[in-house]
């Protein structure tokens, strides 16, 4: 197989240890984001549900900037969907984290929206050797 071979043509590869352990930590960092969001929002309305949505984007992004793929975003934004959509459980006792306001279905809906805008618009994976860019 010659190295002109397009993407998709060529077989896939699983990913090495430290990328698929960069994954799982960047899961459990959107994780947190997602649990501290959802206690910022509510306390500062409505700087800290900006504050919370800022620190989710500057997180997908910057995952996928460091691992140079959308894999990182993805694997970011799946962590802070995962923990927010568990705090939106209320517990037999009555307790809930979010309230039924404007302020709470915005941090929910908002936040979904900035994780696929945030994976969308994350560079793609580049070939390392720049054979593949453009300018080069």
């Amino acid at each position: 197989m010659s190295d002109r071979t397009p993407a998709l043509a060529q077989p896939l590869r699983p990913p090495s240890a430290g990328r698929a352990a960069a994954c799982l930590g960047l899961f459990v960092l959107g994780a947190v984001t997602g649990a501290a969001g959802a206690l910022v929002q509510p306390a500062w309305f409505p700087g800290g549900l900006l504050l919370a949505l800022a620190g989710e984007a500057g997180l997908c992004l910057g995952a996928a900037r460091a691992l140079r793929g959308r894999i990182g975003a993805v694997a970011s934004a799946a962590g802070w969907m995962l923990a927010v959509i568990l705090l939106t459980t209320t517990r037999p006792e009555g307790d809930f984290v979010f309230a039924a306001g404007g302020g709470s279905y915005l941090f929910l809906l908002g936040g979904m929206a900035v994780a696929v805008i945030c994976a969308t618009l994350a560079p793609g994976r580049q070939p390392d050797d720049g054979a593949g860019r453009l300018g080069k």
